[in-house]
């Protein structure tokens, strides 16, 4: 069973994917899905700050994960783009949540809601975001940049 965040998280999705199809959409957005039956199963302090972050950060979000896309951010699949804008607000503005278990979420609603091999693609574009972000968190133990180096 998916708990609140998960939930909060779909519906995030869903409302970014609105907003990269109707930019105009926005003020609406948050209000609309509040009023919606599934969200008295969201943690709704955590859609909104999903939400109004990933909008408010669009452009920054988007230059941190471009240099790490195989395309254009233009050539996207909306649903592709609104995970990886999700994601990297939780990346960048959420530390406490573990990157792996921000990956894992991101891959669950490409799986659900994107592309045959979309997930594939998800995962391997916040892999190398989630170093870029966080290196203190996914460099292993015991490792050090100097050591890197010289390997």
């Amino acid at each position: 069973m998916r708990n609140s965040r998960s939930k909060a998280r779909e519906l995030v999705l869903q409302g970014l994917y609105q907003w990269l199809l109707n930019p105009d959409s926005w003020p609406a957005l948050e209000q609309e899905f509040a009023e919606r039956k599934a969200f008295r199963w969201v943690e709704a302090a955590y859609f909104s700050e999903l939400l109004r972050g990933s909008v408010a950060h669009a452009p920054a979000l988007r230059a941190a994960f471009t240099p790490l896309l195989d395309r254009s951010v233009e050539s996207l699949r909306p649903v592709e783009h609104a995970i990886l804008l999700l994601a990297a607000y939780e990346l960048q503005f959420r530390p406490e949540i573990p990157y792996r278990v921000v990956i894992n979420e991101a891959v669950e609603l490409a799986k659900s809601y994107g592309g045959t091999d979309g997930h594939k693609y998800i995962n391997g574009v916040l892999d190398k975001l989630a170093a870029v972000l966080r290196p203190h968190e996914t460099r292993p133990s015991g490792t050090s940049v100097h050591k890197k180096i010289q390997a």
